[in-house]
């Protein structure tokens, strides 16, 4: 059973968790967020932890957004595009059991002081960026340091925001 509790989008989201491991989850039920379930997620925030594991769209990324402001120590997991895809959709639902373990196995704390170690240089400089495979390109590298993916401005918070060293970072540039 795992300590902390799963914040996650929907019911399908919780079914496929549980064929991944035993856990306890929060819904959120789209961005909607009750003023109900913002207590529930409170009360497991304070006593056992909170792990956001969000969609890797759009939407999903809103809530992370949102959450991540108003719950600053949650721990964010982040399942990659490529293995969120199934049935022409994207979601944790549709995600592997291995997938979703994977990714509860790399969890990144948000800090809301910035550790300036990466800059939009080290983006353009390592093909982040500015070209026609940079999208791809950061999907792979996030998936490998454990961030998810996003677009340059974003991919660069993440590396900056979410402890990523600068070691990391470039071993993780070696494996591509």
């Amino acid at each position: 059973m795992l300590k902390e509790v799963l914040v996650v989008e929907g019911k399908s989201d919780v079914q496929q968790i549980a064929k991944a491991m035993e856990a306890d989850c929060i819904m959120t039920e789209g961005f909607t967020l009750r003023k109900a379930v913002l207590k529930q997620i409170q009360y497991a925030y304070e006593k056992r932890g909170i792990i956001i594991l969000t969609d890797p769209d759009t939407a999903g990324e809103r809530i992370r957004r949102f959450l991540s402001k108003r719950f600053p120590n949650a721990q964010h997991a982040f399942i990659p595009r490529e293995e969120a895809i199934a049935n022409n959709d994207l979601g944790v639902e549709q995600a592997s059991p291995e997938a979703i373990r994977k990714a509860l196995e790399s969890l990144h704390t948000h800090t809301m002081e910035s550790s300036n170690e990466f800059t939009i240089q080290d983006i353009i400089r390592h093909g982040l960026s500015g070209r026609p495979n940079s999208v791809a390109q950061r999907d792979k590298l996030g998936a490998l340091l454990g961030i998810g993916y996003g677009n340059s401005k974003q991919f660069l918070y993440r590396l900056n925001h979410y402890g990523i060293s600068r070691d990391e970072f470039e071993a993780a540039i070696l494996e591509l």
